[in-house]
């Protein structure tokens, strides 16, 4: 028996819309990341893109536990000699709620062009309207 491997014109992709009101921010990185990689489908192949597209709303309702709204740090460099900015997750939320789940995810993914690829089937949107509607998301409990 041969073992099956996935050619990335064969691979279908289903499009998945989550609400993030009230859920817990790793809790729901988690399972993105792992949806976007395409483990959870049986044709998984490691160095093929399997994975779904997935579509996130409500982005600012996001949840994080114990003291690390106020605690957790997000840190980002300009480019320029001593530029280094400083966040905490508090300030992020106020400034770009989407860029906190889009960090989370992204630290979850390869670290290669493969991950580069999966990352770009992310849409994630602060309020509850996105412009996905086309492609039908189906709507995914986490």
């Amino acid at each position: 028996m041969k073992t099956y491997s996935a050619k990335p014109a064969e691979v279908k992709r289903d499009w998945y819309v989550i609400d993030a009101s009230g859920k817990t921010l790793g809790r729901l990185a988690t399972e993105v990341a792992r949806r976007l990689r395409g483990k959870h489908k049986a044709e998984y192949t490691p160095h093929v893109d399997t994975g779904d597209y997935i579509v996130i709303v409500n982005a600012k309702d996001i949840k994080v536990t114990g003291k690390k709204a106020g605690n957790k740090m997000y840190h980002f460099h300009t480019g320029f000699i001593g530029n280094m900015k400083h966040f905490t997750f508090e300030k992020l939320m106020e400034r770009s709620p989407e860029r906190v789940i889009e960090l989370a995810v992204k630290g979850m993914l390869p670290k290669n062009a493969l991950g580069r690829q999966m990352y770009t089937k992310l849409k994630v949107y602060a309020d509850a309207e996105h412009n996905h509607q086309a492609q039908q998301p189906q709507p995914l409990e986490i």
